[in-house]
């Protein structure tokens, strides 16, 4: 079976499925509403969990899953051990097929890792796997990983790597088709609008608890508070504070808050001047009252953020470090240092309708910035047009809100996104760059820690970025299906169930 995304023609007939909510629930129907449509179907194309991979989670497999505990489970993979610091072995499941017929072996595994380490490809998720030096075949149900140096996240890593068939891949398009190995195939796509997806009769594993599952595209949180209140969708999430309780107090539906992994800040391109000042910098640093926004946005709900883009959750986090206070006085003592304000206004990107009341964060970033004398130009996008000058055009703007979390809730994982070279940095420190490779070049638990410990203190003093908060993962969820909160940005059908009468 294959799908397209929104771009490709959609029959009409799929159009009616989408109708009636009452009657899709008598079909054990699923209904979420997500703040974005996806901006692609190749897993290997993107890194994007709360949209792309949520998604694709229910079309492609994997070898381990994290489940809602937050803790790594088989899936396609049964077992893995490491041989030596170097070497890793993995079984697999002897069943397993995607619904061409194709089988899910050792040799389909081996070409998903030769596709994303390709330099043709140019795989947006390559960086994950540079340390992999060879992957060999041992059996079809067999096969062993060779690193260059240790990779203690691995496996980790791996709740985040998704397969495609091989056969189907050299004659398709994966950016725009699919051909289902997981428990959903999708049945139709409505551009900008929505995407359902049915159980796959041919999946090897646990059949879903829903027969169909459809994700609705409500950019507007009050859009998706009113829809969950009238029934219309059986989950929600990034809905302000505020309207926890009034979801709670309707007596319709459910409504919470929990501890997030994703830390909110405002990324600085130090490739561009003036952001390439370091005292500049740390002045934006002092000029915002982190903790003001807390409090008044997210009723005190959020966490301000300890000078690093790591929580609390994270192994590698440093509890040694604090937030830069708020200090006006400081901060316009290092901009005149830095040679003062800017005479023309620095933009601030924002993708709209994608973090939890960024919108409003931004606003009040530009207003202190504002009091210190430095200028802002916001401008306001839509988070697909975000990514593509992000990460294609390689054009992010001086300053943009961007908020970022890793899966495999290890340090190895985020900070890699500031390496340099990597395409996500618009950073480049080469002392942060060794102490990130010390802390992956040991299995070493304590000496990780110490690596970690020094790249976050130099991240802290160089600043490339406006430290913020940790963002609260905030939900909704109908009375008819249970689903246990969690704070990574994992949606998936089936982690949730429907509620015993």
């Amino acid at each position: 079976m294959k799908s397209r995304l929104p771009m490709a023609a959609v029959a009409a007939a799929s159009f009616a499925a989408l109708i009636s909510s009452t009657a899709l629930a008598q079909e054990k129907t699923l209904t979420i509403a997500v703040t974005n449509m996806m901006n692609t179907f190749d897993p290997h194309m993107t890194a994007s969990v709360g949209t792309d991979l949520s998604l694709l989670s229910h079309i492609y497999p994997s070898l381990v899953l994290r489940g809602p505990d937050l803790k790594i489970a088989p899936s396609l993979a049964t077992e893995w051990s490491n041989v030596d610091d170097l070497t890793w072995r993995i079984k697999l499941r002897s069943d397993a097929s995607f619904t061409d017929g194709e089988k899910i072996d050792a040799e389909a595994v081996k070409w998903n890792f030769d596709r994303v380490r390709d330099p043709a490809v140019n795989a947006r998720i390559k960086a994950w796997f540079t340390l992999i030096s060879d992957v060999k075949v041992v059996s079809p149900t067999e096969i062993e990983i060779k690193t260059s140096s240790p990779y203690p996240a691995l496996i980790d890593q791996l709740s985040m790597f998704f397969l495609l068939p091989p056969k189907w891949a050299a004659e398709h398009k994966p950016a725009t088709e699919t051909a289902s190995g997981g428990p959903y195939v999708i049945s139709s796509v409505k551009a900008g609008d929505s995407i359902t997806l049915e159980a796959n009769p041919k999946y090897w594993g646990e059949k879903p608890a829903f027969d169909k599952y459809v994700i609705r595209v409500i950019p507007d949180a009050a859009s998706r508070v009113a829809a969950l209140l009238a029934g219309e969708v059986d989950f929600i999430n990034s809905i302000p504070t505020t309207e926890i309780e009034r979801i709670k107090t309707s007596g319709n539906a459910q409504a919470g808050a929990v501890p997030s992994t994703r830390t909110v800040f405002i990324k600085f391109n130090t490739l561009k001047a003036p952001l390439d000042n370091k005292l500049l910098r740390q002045a934006l640093n002092y000029a915002v009252d982190k903790e003001g926004i807390v409090k008044a946005i997210f009723n005190d709900q959020a966490e301000v953020a300890h000078c690093q883009v790591t929580s609390k959750s994270y192994f590698g986090f440093n509890p040694d470090l604090k937030s830069y206070p708020y200090d006006p006085d400081k901060a316009a003592e290092l901009l005149e240092e830095a040679g003062g304000a800017p005479e023309e206004p620095i933009e601030l990107e924002v993708p709209t309708g994608t973090y939890l009341n960024g919108e409003e964060v931004v606003q009040a970033v530009a207003s202190q910035l504002e009091e210190i004398g430095v200028k802002t130009k916001i401008t306001e996008m839509q988070f697909s047009t975000y990514m593509d000058k992000y990460l294609k055009a390689k054009d992010l703007g001086r300053m943009s809100l961007l908020s970022q979390a890793w899966p495999t809730i290890d340090a190895d994982g985020l900070l890699t996104l500031f390496a340099p070279g990597n395409m996500y940095a618009y950073w480049d420190n080469a002392d942060f760059g060794k102490a990130l490779t010390d802390g992956r070049s040991t299995m070493d638990k304590a000496k990780r820690l110490e690596a970690y410990k020094k790249a976050t203190e130099i991240m802290c003093d160089e600043a490339p970025a406006l430290f913020l908060y940790t963002q609260p993962t905030t939900y909704g969820l109908s009375k008819k299906i249970t689903w246990a909160a969690r704070g990574d940005d994992w949606v998936r059908a089936f982690d949730m169930k429907p509620a015993s009468n």
